[in-house]
């Protein structure tokens, strides 16, 4: 998958999280809001979310040929050198037995640092490719299947081929051919942004501020393809307390850095490394040096103003704070400065606003704040502010003199040396571009469909595992359990693909009104663009469909998802294989690998932020207060103990609020996952053990094989940036924070009380 940085779209709330498995810096260098981007969050406007970025793996059954026979129906405590001696031999099972052994560093005691033991060669030995800025076990697979999607987009057009097949091809074909990418140079991008209304940087004294409004600009970004989301963040989303409707939504601006940074100002080294890009770019379009020094610093300074007038991600988390509803009558009296009638008309069109619709404010003090910001900026900068950011977007689809430059600043950002290879990034664009066309082709020709039963089979069982959780903790009341059992037992499952999605007459009818061809890279660009934002805002009025096909058909990619607002759990296909999950090797394997992302998935309806909806998706406080405030401190208890862990290779401390909600799934899913294969042991049978490793027990061989999931190297610069601004802990302390909290992993390990893997004080939501 293409590292290049990327513009975030559309990410007016939690709820709308991106889930790119954190490849991608937050920090914006280019990216055009764009096709891959873009239209991938188009598609899943109203999903959303937690994403996990982890796998489903299919299991072994007891029917098994070989020894894995031997052992069907033996008790638990069978003898223990009959165990030792009953190996696996299976292809799956030698595949299996090397990957955990390259990765292993078996001279670290498991009680005193369990991730490196189970990952420290793996940590050791790795090079992270100069093209990268982290190698996981995630990367390996998206590697794999970025391989068979390459095959897939360069394959020859066929005469009858369907139309949406075809543009997918054709948009790749355009992407690699660089020749004639330079040869159109960096004319049409001049005349896009002369039409915006032009770059006064770039213009100089010829720029008139007359002709210009900060308004009006939005609407030709509108018109044109690029995002209107650089004052205010414009969105149609699910309405929070009634998830059958769709509603406005306004948010904070989109930011070409993130704010953990702007706010920091130019001392931040990062921000120091964005101001020179801004000004390297504009004297590549052509702008005198001294000119762009000067005005484009003012430009940041607006942004860092942005920036400072916009909430942190610690205070985002609350759903209910950030839902302010109002109608168009309610906006205009408490923020007059804006014409709201004729701005939604603008961007909603050829939709019109109705005075009885619903706009969701999601912070009223930033619009009132963004009210003063721009009666106090003068015209000229906050023009040099807003081209700049379409300028910055379009530059990944430019000419290879802008390409470096922006590597240059990537490099900065990220550490990675050196881009992608060409192909990489252009199967990325065409299959996050058109994910439904691409994900159809995928399914039909790589997808295995004992995959899909296998981890259906993993869900319910651990869904299984869940409900009676719920039903023994000892702090929740009677009716606040009644309701969590109920939207445990509500919750829908996505697994691999919908039917609809092998449907050429369905994949036709989305892709009607889209052309794209291969003659000019540029435009089709700005065509796919505006196509998903047409379908986004084009929802407004129509009825939700919580398991609409469309929402659920991004197959080909490597992660996970539970969708708050739908209270669904999703497991693409891509997820379905590598080290997540294969049929040819002991259950153990896959209940740790991809029934811990499952597991995952499934508490991400308890965490902080999940537990605020009820059953149907509905923001409801269905909560008794007493328990409600248990839960918030056994939370804070999470918060505490993440927040006390430090990441050496950088010294920075995590994120303890920001990260909670995935270290809260990843401590009950880990343990879901082993209830559920213990289960599964129960009624199959003792598994055999993999050779090289028959000295460790299946229960051991679950933790290896959850830890493997996020045996992660990172780059400096990359891991400073996921702990700033990212909702994962690092892949280590997914690891050592939850085993460290459950005794089952200390007694499967005999870790003494007192050892950093077993230590007196542990922390349990759930």
């Amino acid at each position: 998958m293409t590292n290049q940085p990327t513009i975030v779209i559309k990410n007016p709330t939690w709820w709308k999280r991106r889930t790119n498995l954190e490849r991608n810096l937050t920090i914006v260098a280019g990216g055009m809001l764009l096709a891959s981007s873009f239209l991938a969050l188009a598609l899943s406007t109203l999903y959303f979310n937690h994403s996990c970025n982890m796998e489903s793996l299919p299991s072994i059954s007891a029917e098994n040929n070989g020894l894995i026979g031997k052992s069907r129906g033996r008790s638990l405590f069978q003898n223990r050198e009959y165990e030792k001696d009953n190996i696996c031999l299976t292809t799956g099972c030698v595949k299996a037995a090397a990957s955990v052994i390259n990765n292993m560093d078996p001279t670290v005691d498991p009680c005193d640092d369990f991730y490196q033991f189970a990952c420290g060669n793996f940590i050791k030995e790795t090079i992270i490719d100069d093209d990268k800025t982290s190698q996981t076990t995630f990367s390996a697979i998206s590697d794999s299947l970025l391989n068979k999607l390459r095959m897939i987009v360069t394959e020859p057009i066929q005469p009858n081929e369907q139309k949406p097949f075809k543009m997918a091809k054709l948009l790749y074909k355009s992407c690699m051919d660089k020749e004639k990418i330079e040869k159109e140079g960096l004319g049409p991008i001049k005349e896009m942004l002369k039409s915006l209304g032009g770059w006064p940087v770039l213009e100089a004294d010829k720029w008139n501020d007359a002709e210009f409004t900060w308004k009006d600009s939005v609407y030709k970004f509108r018109v044109a393809g690029y995002s209107v989301d650089y004052f205010i963040d414009f969105s149609i989303s699910t309405d929070l307390k009634n998830t059958t409707t769709r509603a406005i939504d306004l948010d904070q601006a989109s930011l070409g850095l993130s704010r953990e940074y702007l706010v920091k100002g130019t001392d931040e080294k990062i921000v120091a490394a964005y101001y020179r890009y801004m000004v390297d770019i504009a004297v590549l379009f052509g702008a005198d040096r001294q000119r762009a020094t000067k005005e484009l610093r003012e430009s940041l300074d607006f942004e860092i103003a942005l920036a400072k007038i916009s909430l942190p991600l610690e205070e985002r988390r609350d759903a209910a704070k950030l839902y302010n509803p109002m109608k168009i009558a309610d906006l205009q009296q408490k923020f007059p400065s804006i014409p709201w009638q004729e701005y939604l008309n603008k961007l909603l069109s050829p939709l019109n606003i109705r005075q009885d619709d619903i706009i969701i404010v999601n912070s009223p003090k930033y619009l009132s704040d963004l009210e003063a910001l721009l009666s106090n900026t003068p015209k000229r900068i906050q023009a040099n502010y807003v081209i700049w950011r379409a300028a910055a977007a379009s530059v990944s689809y430019l000419t290879e003199e802008m390409r470096k430059r922006q590597l240059d600043y990537s490099t900065e950002l990220s550490g990675r040396t050196e881009r992608e290879p060409r192909w990489k990034e252009c199967v990325d664009i065409s299959s996050g571009s058109f994910s439904l066309a691409i994900g159809s082709l995928y399914v039909r020709r790589y997808f295995d469909e004992n995959a899909k039963k296998n981890a259906l089979e993993m869900v319910n069982g651990i869904r299984e595992e869940m409900y009676k959780i719920l039903g023994s903790i000892d702090w929740m009341d009677e009716e606040t359990r009644k309701n969590a059992i109920d939207k445990a037992k509500s919750m829908t499952s996505h697994i691999a693909y919908p039917d609809e999605l092998l449907d050429d007459s369905k994949l036709n009818a989305f892709y009607e009104n889209l052309e794209v061809n291969d003659n000019d890279y540029y435009t089709s660009i700005l065509n796919l663009t505006k196509f998903g934002t047409d379908y986004s805002f084009s929802k407004l009025r129509q009825p939700v469909n919580k398991s609409d096909w469309i929402t659920h058909s991004k197959t080909a990619i490597v992660n996970a998802f539970y969708s708050a607002i739908e209270n669904s759990i999703q497991f693409p296909a891509g997820i379905l294989q590598g080290a997540f999950f294969s049929s040819d090797r002991p259950r153990y394997m896959n209940y740790g690998a991809i029934g811990f992302v499952i597991g995952h998935e499934i508490t991400h309806g308890f965490d902080d932020q999940g537990r605020q909806f009820d059953k149907e998706g509905n923001l409801v406080d269905w909560w008794a207060e007493e328990t409600k405030k248990r839960y918030l401190e056994k939370a804070s208890c999470i918060i505490r103990q993440y927040g006390n862990y430090t990441a050496h290779e950088v010294g920075l401390k995590l994120n303890g609020i920001n990260t909670q909600g995935e270290n809260i799934a990843d401590n009950g899913g880990v343990k879901e996952a082993y209830y559920a294969y213990n289960v599964w042991t129960k009624r199959h049978g003792v598994e055999p053990r993999l050779p090289g490793l028959q000295d460790y027990t299946p229960q051991q061989m679950f933790w290896v094989s959850a830890a493997n999931v996020w045996c992660s190297k990172y780059r400096p610069e990359t891991l400073k940036n996921r702990i700033t601004t990212g909702f994962h802990s690092p892949g280590r302390f997914r690891i050592i924070g939850p085993f460290s909290n459950l005794e089952d992993f200390s007694n499967d390990f005999r870790c003494p009380l007192g050892s950093n893997m077993n230590p007196v004080k542990k922390c349990q939501v759930w």
